[in-house]
């Protein structure tokens, strides 16, 4: 069997991990040959891929980044392939020798993935993403690492806030949910987390801000980038738009700093940490669950369970189908929110 291996989308720690998990199990265990695509779709657009076998892996879980590359290159012109395309893709797939796909990704690609699967294309998908907001999985590897680094951050504003008596606004990254905000603010000790899917009142958070420099202390507010205060249309945006053509997100916290400000006469600065939260050596974590995904993966693929992913439940891998994981994204619920919101302020 031959396999041809993508990552597609936002780098996310982890990925090489996976990539070295699927290889030892696929090629060394059960004598799959596997190829690499570089830089995604581009690569099988293009015809350029490496051979992965063991040399070709070697030392490279603790590495951030991906061997292979990535983009947010789509595989069509059109949203969901024509039939000229399919055509296309399926003699691509002939020129390269592939019997199916391992797809490496978040939402966007796990979408791609069970695109592909029903076309009856033999394809295995492997959850990463630093969002955490994939269905069927509890956690995505990836998001151990963003959480980690944002915790970082949290303490070390912390320090600098208090020595100065502000209030810190740490904006952090979340499109559509507040994973990241959620358990970095509970690892720092943050007294509010804002996130997408609840939004809150300026007024809200500026007696929050103020309870806390009541009783003498400094304020340390985490934002996700996708929060948008009530009566807000949209979430705040940096202009232009990303590879799958949607608004680029960024800078709400500058835009609550002064308003927080101007609200309690606190001084208030906003720092916002962006790609530092995709860079870097993965977590332990996060390395052990992308070599598992991995392993699971080439497992799949012996055993024929095309059109599934590789999940975490429990403490367990299991493989689901890719209709089930992409079909709504993962949440923040209710009630886990509600429970961070009593200790605000």
């Amino acid at each position: 069997m031959r396999l041809g291996v993508l990552c597609s989308g936002g780098d996310s720690p982890g990925m090489n991990a996976a990539i070295r998990g699927a290889v030892l199990r696929g090629v060394d265990v059960h004598g799959f040959e596997m190829v690499g695509f570089i830089d995604g779709w581009r690569g099988f657009v293009e015809g350029e891929a490496i051979p992965l076998d063991r040399p070709a892996v070697r030392g490279i879980s603790p590495l951030g980044g991906v061997i292979l590359g990535t983009s947010r290159v789509p595989p069509f012109e059109s949203r969901a392939g024509t039939p000229a395309e399919w055509a296309l893709f399926r003699e691509r797939m002939a020129r390269h020798g592939l019997d199916g796909f391992l797809l490496i990704g978040g939402n966007g690609t796990q979408t791609v993935s069970a695109l592909i699967a029903g076309q009856g294309i033999p394809v295995i998908g492997l959850p990463k993403t630093i969002d955490n907001d994939l269905s069927a999985t509890d956690y995505t590897f990836g998001f151990d690492t963003a959480v980690s680094i944002a915790a970082e951050a949290i303490d070390r504003l912390r320090t600098t806030g208090e020595s100065h008596r502000r209030c810190m606004v740490l904006e952090v990254m979340g499109r559509d949910v507040g994973w990241i905000a959620l358990h970095a603010g509970m690892a720092g000790g943050a007294q509010v987390t804002l996130i997408p899917e609840f939004p809150e009142t300026i007024e809200h958070v500026a007696e929050w801000v103020a309870s806390v420099r009541d009783r003498g202390r400094s304020s340390l507010v985490v934002v996700a980038e996708g929060f948008t205060l009530a009566g807000q249309d949209a979430p705040v945006t940096r202009g232009g738009v990303d590879g799958f053509g949607r608004a680029r997100l960024g800078g709400i916290a500058e835009v609550l700093a002064p308003l927080i400000e101007e609200r309690t006469g606190i001084e208030t600065r906003a720092t916002v940490l962006g790609h530092v939260q995709r860079g870097g050596s993965p977590t332990a974590f996060d390395r052990v669950l992308a070599t598992r995904t991995g392993i699971a993966a080439a497992d799949a693929a012996l055993a024929g369970q095309w059109g599934t992913m590789a999940a975490l439940r429990g403490d367990r891998i299991e493989m689901v189908p890719l209709a089930e994981a992409v079909n709504r994204l993962k949440t923040v619920p209710g009630e886990r929110y509600a429970e961070v919101r009593l200790n605000f302020g």
